[in-house]
């Protein structure tokens, strides 16, 4: 002990009084450091006897069962003794109480009626508040209701009739929203965003642009085919290439900022296009570009 007090006073520079308490506190350290996984470990693992509270329990449940199933018989059988076929939607308080039904059951079923309600089916009795399923299970093959409703035969009596949808083709480019939306498949939101590229484009001249309309799937596109058509020499409606500004010329769908950038900046320090293939010079237009937007520009007047 001599030597570890020598050690930690040199180690440590401490006093005597500092070594003293340092070796006093260390132990106290160490208990506090391990004793709680140590009570954790010792919790986990240790097995707890339930042998007597699983003996009590069992002996509730036999209590219980016994009690419970002999209750329900005595009720079982003096109910059945009682019972008689009715209608709940005619007979009276003492009926209902002679059944079975409680005295503030009977009154709600009464009240129920005075306020114009109709027992149709035998489980509206369940619609009353207060009617035990079990009771009306007992009660079932007394009330003098049907099972089910015999209401559908009325609705279904009539012959379906069908309307054809007229098969008369529109032109594409002059459709409203009204006749895109008889397509089946288009509704207002796609049949707008079919207005707004058309315009945005200048109108379509083939009808292969309808896929490139966000949202529109083969299918719809296939029956838009059906059913629209495209104007002989139809012309669309051109940009002035030679004097359309930047932001004008980037609303084109076919024309992005950065090629509305660079195709005014070019005629800016090279003068007006002549031909398309002026644009082709451009560094960032491409040639699917070019080849796209040819039909929608006009290099004069």
């Amino acid at each position: 002990m001599i030597k570890i007090r020598r050690w930690v006073r040199n180690f440590f520079g401490f006093s005597s009084a500092q070594t003293n308490a340092f070796l006093i506190l260390l132990p106290l350290m160490a208990i506090l450091i391990f004793s709680e996984p140590v009570w954790r470990w010792y919790v986990t693992n240790r097995v707890t006897d339930f042998s007597s509270d699983n003996q009590k329990l069992d002996s509730l449940i036999v209590l219980w069962d016994v009690k419970d199933s002999s209750h329900l018989a005595a009720i079982e059988q003096e109910s059945v003794q009682q019972l008689f076929s009715f209608n709940p939607n005619i007979a009276t308080r003492i009926e209902l109480q002679s059944l079975g039904f409680s005295k503030k059951v009977s009154d709600r079923m009464l009240h129920y009626r005075e306020k114009g309600g109709v027992f149709r089916i035998k489980s509206d009795v369940l619609k009353i508040y207060g009617v035990d399923s079990a009771f009306y299970q007992l009660l079932y093959s007394f009330i003098t209701l049907p099972e089910k409703s015999e209401i559908k035969s009325f609705f279904i009596s009539k012959p379906k009739t069908f309307v054809k949808k007229t098969s008369e083709r529109f032109n594409i480019n002059v459709a409203d929203t009204a006749q895109l939306k008889k397509i089946y498949g288009i509704g207002e939101k796609l049949s707008v965003r079919i207005v707004k590229y058309r315009e945005a484009l200048g109108g379509f001249i083939v009808m292969d642009q309808l896929e490139e309309v966000y949202g529109l799937d083969s299918g719809v596109v296939n029956q838009l085919r059906k059913k629209a058509y495209l104007e002989d020499g139809f012309r669309p409606t051109k940009i002035q290439i030679n004097t359309i500004g930047e932001k004008e010329l980037a609303i084109h769908p076919y024309i992005s900022n950065k090629a509305a950038k660079s195709i005014v900046t070019y005629r800016f320090q090279h003068g007006d296009f002549r031909t398309i293939s002026d644009i082709g010079n451009i560094l960032g237009v491409d040639a699917e570009t070019i080849r796209k937007i040819e039909p929608y520009l006009k290099f004069n007047d």
